[in-house]
């Protein structure tokens, strides 16, 4: 027997109602199973690319690493470093834009199935169904008193959600620190500050945020829920009923004067944020699709056609045709021509890399000196910063004066991933050069390839007359 609807719309957050949480009956479909699609690919990913080894010249690393002490961030064969910032805003601002894009042709689409904490949720709510039971075992489980039983129930299954939350909470921090260090380290509680603050309070975050907070975050605390209205159009397709056709709803659908719904509740049952989807759009609404496979699995027992519950636009649901395709709307053709310029713009950006950098600075300690054979000397130091993994070496010629000359080695061994600092004399004719300060440049070229070269500029000061 389904409890009445009026009943089941009492069903709100037990953070902000006294009515009890949400215990959302278990579906299946095509949303549910894409879903969890979801979930699976993103946990493989998450959990098991922070293993993959990759070899390099210097030996194995971790594939993916955001090395902050070496200020690395290493993919694969790529290693970025802070002065390739650039690229980290190109990405963010695809993603950005690849989120709106996604919400004007399909609403909360990346909510219902991609957003962590959904991800999370459901693997949470899982666990728990497979340890407290069904929907109404663990509403009643919730309901009575305080046992034995419900004591070992609960605290089995808080100690489940516990090893997960730490778990997660090891493979995100060993995103920065080599996870085939940081678990011995853990092991033997020798982690540093940083990691043992992340790690606790990442691991607290993911418990209470999937565990306990769950659909609060997606109707109180997700700002993306306010400003999602900013970026839909009537042409956008959301979850929604079929008001024409389910309307009026009631029991007994055989009658003439009834609509398809026959008023049974479960597309609110099923719901993770406690809505009834019949009342319209709104903004608690994940576009997760339970409800569309719940109504679907009715209409198939009752003889109905399949969906009364869809992913429509508000035009559709007014009866209206639709103006264009959704992908060549204007707002949606904007994003889309944004996508392929910062795409564009990254694969340039990507391409133009230099993978050798040079910084000079002059030695302040002595502006000058002249030597015994008449020649006027600066000393400068030059930091090369070989960006590749491999050993380069690099030779430094300098211009700007005549005769001016190096004085000692021009070439240097630069290890891969290394900083090296570098002391260079320059020298200089007296006689017959201008005085004051003068401009030079330095220009450092790989031996391996003259077409990696990099012109810097410095000034050479010469005695004032």
């Amino acid at each position: 027997m389904n409890p009445p609807v009026s009943k089941v719309r009492e069903a709100k957050l037990e953070f902000y109602r006294k009515k009890g949480k949400i215990h959302a009956k278990a579906v299946q479909g095509r949303f549910n199973s894409l879903r969890w699609a979801m979930v699976w690919l993103t946990q493989v990913v998450f959990y098991g690319a922070c293993w993959l080894p990759w070899t390099t010249e210097t030996g194995t690393r971790q594939a993916i690493l955001f090395d902050i002490v070496d200020e690395k961030f290493y993919l694969f064969d790529l290693v970025l470093w802070p002065q390739d910032a650039l690229l980290l805003a190109v990405v963010l601002i695809l993603a950005a834009t690849a989120l709106f894009f996604t919400t004007a042709i399909a609403g909360r689409l990346f909510c219902g199935f991609a957003c962590p904490q959904t991800v999370y949720t459901s693997i949470f709510v899982w666990i728990e169904a497979r340890i407290e039971g069904d929907h109404l075992a663990r509403l009643r489980l919730d309901q009575g008193p305080m046992s034995a039983r419900k004591l070992l129930i609960k605290s089995v299954k808080h100690g489940i959600w516990a090893l997960v939350a730490a778990w997660t909470a090891i493979s995100f921090v060993g995103y920065f620190t080599p996870i085939r260090a940081l678990l011995p380290a853990i092991v033997g509680l020798r982690t540093g500050p940083w990691e043992t603050f992340w790690l606790l309070f990442y691991a607290s975050f993911t418990y209470l945020q999937a565990g306990l907070a769950r659909e609060a975050v997606c109707q109180h605390m997700c700002p993306y829920s306010r400003f999602q209205g900013v970026m839909i159009d009537p042409d956008t397709a959301n979850v929604a009923y079929d008001v024409k056709r389910g309307e009026p709803r009631g029991a007994l659908r055989q009658s003439g004067d009834k609509g398809d719904c026959i008023d049974c509740g479960i597309c609110v049952q099923v719901c993770p944020t406690g809505i009834d989807i019949r009342d319209g759009l709104q903004y608690q609404c994940i576009d997760c699709g339970l409800c569309a496979d719940a109504c679907d699995e009715v209409m198939d027992r009752i003889g109905a056609p399949r969906g009364l519950i869809r992913f429509m636009s508000e035009r559709e649901l007014a009866g209206q045709a639709q103006v264009a395709p959704a992908w060549s709307r204007p707002r949606t053709l904007v994003y889309v021509g944004l996508l392929l310029v910062f795409a564009a713009l990254g694969v340039w950006t990507l391409n133009e890399r230099v993978l050798l950098r040079v910084e000079v600075h002059r030695d302040r300690g002595a502006l000058m000196q002249e030597t015994s054979a008449g020649r006027i000397e600066n000393s400068y130091t030059l930091k090369l910063i070989n960006m590749e993994e491999t050993t380069r070496q690099f030779r430094i010629g300098v211009s700007g004066l005549p005769g001016l000359r190096i004085e000692g080695a021009g070439e240097f061994t630069v290890g891969p991933g290394q900083v090296q600092s570098v002391t260079l004399t320059l020298s200089s004719p007296f006689e017959g050069m201008p005085s004051g300060v003068q401009p030079i440049v330095f220009e450092t070229v790989a031996l391996h390839d003259a077409s990696l070269a990099v012109r810097e500029k410095g000034t050479f000061i010469l005695p004032f007359r």
